[in-house]
C-alpha cells in the first residue's frame, strides 16, 4: 500500500508541469482525484502531499500576485505616456501663444513707429492739424492699453504654464516613485517565484528519481 501511495504521488509530480504549461483545468481535476483519496494513505504518504499541496499553493499564490504588479506596472506606464502625451500638447499650445503674442508685439512696435511718425508729422504741422492731434492721441493710449493687456496676458500665460508644468513634473516623479515600487516588488515576486518553481523542480527530481529504474527501487527499499 505504501509503494502504491508513493507511486500515486510520483505520478502526479510527473503530471503536474503539463497542468502548469496550459491544461489548468485536466492539471486540477488530477490533482483533485489523486488528493482526494487520502482514507488509503499512511501518514508519511499524507504529509508529502500535504507538503505538496502547500507548494501547489504557494506557487498560485505567487503567480496571481505576480499578475497583479504586472497590471500595476502596466497601468503605471500608461499613465506615465498619457501625462507625457499631454506635456507635450501643452507645450505645443504654449509655444503657439507665445508666438501669437511675439507677433502681436511686433504688430505693436510698428504701430508704435507709425505713432512716432505721425507724432513727428504732428510737431511739423501743429498748427494746422490740431484735430488730428487730439485722435493720434487717443490711438496712441488705446494702443498702449493693448500693449499693457497683452503684457498682462501674457504674464498670466507664464505663470499658468509654469504652474502646470510644476504639477505635471511633480506628477510624473510621483509616477516615476510608484513605478519604482513596482518595480521592485516584481523582481521580488519574480525571484521568489523562480525560487519555489527550483524548489518544486527538485522536489520532483527527487520524488521520481527512486521510481525511475527498478533496481534503484530495490536498492531504496532494501536500505529503509
Amino acid at each position: 500500500m505504501q509503494d502504491i501511495n508513493e507511486q500515486t504521488v510520483s505520478d502526479y509530480m510527473l503530471e503536474e508541469p503539463l497542468a502548469d504549461s496550459g491544461n489548468t483545468e485536466t492539471g486540477e481535476g488530477r490533482a483533485y482525484s489523486i488528493f482526494s483519496n487520502k482514507s488509503h494513505m499512511d501518514k508519511p504518504s499524507l504529509d508529502l502531499v500535504f507538503a505538496v499541496e502547500q507548494m501547489v499553493q504557494a506557487k498560485q499564490r505567487v503567480e496571481e500576485s505576480h499578475n497583479e504588479l504586472q497590471d500595476r506596472l502596466n497601468y503605471a506606464n500608461g499613465n506615465i505616456e498619457r501625462l507625457s502625451r499631454d506635456l507635450k500638447h501643452l507645450n505645443k499650445v504654449i509655444e503657439d501663444r507665445e508666438k501669437s503674442i511675439l507677433e502681436l508685439e511686433r504688430k505693436l512696435t510698428e504701430k508704435n513707429l507709425k505713432v512716432d511718425q505721425m507724432m513727428e508729422d504732428y510737431r511739423e504741422l501743429q498748427t494746422a492739424l490740431s484735430d488730428q492731434t487730439e485722435e493720434l492721441k487717443s490711438l496712441n493710449e488705446l494702443e498702449r492699453q493693448k500693449y499693457e493687456a497683452l503684457l498682462q496676458k501674457n504674464n498670466e500665460l507664464q505663470a499658468e504654464k509654469n504652474r502646470k508644468i510644476s504639477d505635471l513634473e511633480e506628477k510624473i516623479s510621483k509616477l516615476e516613485i510608484e513605478y519604482t515600487h513596482v518595480k521592485q516588488k516584481f523582481e521580488v515576486q519574480r525571484e521568489e517565484k523562480a525560487y519555489l518553481v527550483n524548489i518544486v523542480n527538485d522536489f520532483t527530481t527527487r520524488m521520481t528519481a527512486p521510481f525511475s529504474p527498478k533496481t534503484g527501487s530495490n536498492d531504496v527499499s532494501s536500505s529503509e
